[in-house]
């Protein structure tokens, strides 16, 4: 067997939408064994805005449990609800990762502001929407990126077409 060495033609993106999530208290729970740092923050409210999705983040439905890695890495899991302007109730669950220099991410601990020029951070979010018309979302691939502030974050989501 060979694997065919034509890649074919790279897949697009298009902008789906963004969603703006306000955080409540940015809490380190403490370093566990495996040498992670727990953290959790509460996603208090926010908004979604875009060609594709708008409506709202529901307030204290869920929020983000990041682990601070070793090595100056941020693994984020968050996962909540955001409710369509028709109504509908859809899951979240966001996984990426933040990197930066150890200086930038002093300064993001202090919560000052930080451009996204210095820092790298990533996203793949998948969701859970049920039958009707955004149930789409359950059979797409989504990358994202964010800017991250002191008390929300706004992610940005491409649709892989």
């Amino acid at each position: 067997m060979s694997i065919d060495s034509d890649p074919g033609e790279a897949p697009r993106l298009e902008f789906a939408f963004a969603i703006r999530v306000n955080f409540g208290n940015r809490t380190k729970v403490g370093k566990l064994p495996s040498g992670f740092t727990r953290g959790f923050t509460d996603a208090v409210g926010g908004e979604v805005a875009g060609p594709k999705l708008n409506g709202i983040v529901v307030p204290h439905s869920g929020g983000d449990w990041p682990s601070y890695w070793p090595n100056g890495a941020v693994e984020f899991k968050a996962q909540y609800l955001l409710q369509a302007d028709d109504g509908t109730l859809i899951v979240v669950k966001n996984r990426g990762f933040r990197f930066a220099t150890p200086e930038v991410t002093a300064r993001m601990e202090r919560l000052e502001p930080v451009d996204t020029s210095e820092y790298y951070m990533r996203l793949s979010p998948f969701f859970e929407a049920p039958v009707g018309p955004h149930d789409w979302l359950n059979r797409t691939v989504f990358v994202g990126n964010a800017n991250r502030q002191a008390d929300h974050s706004v992610f940005r989501f491409w649709q892989v077409v």
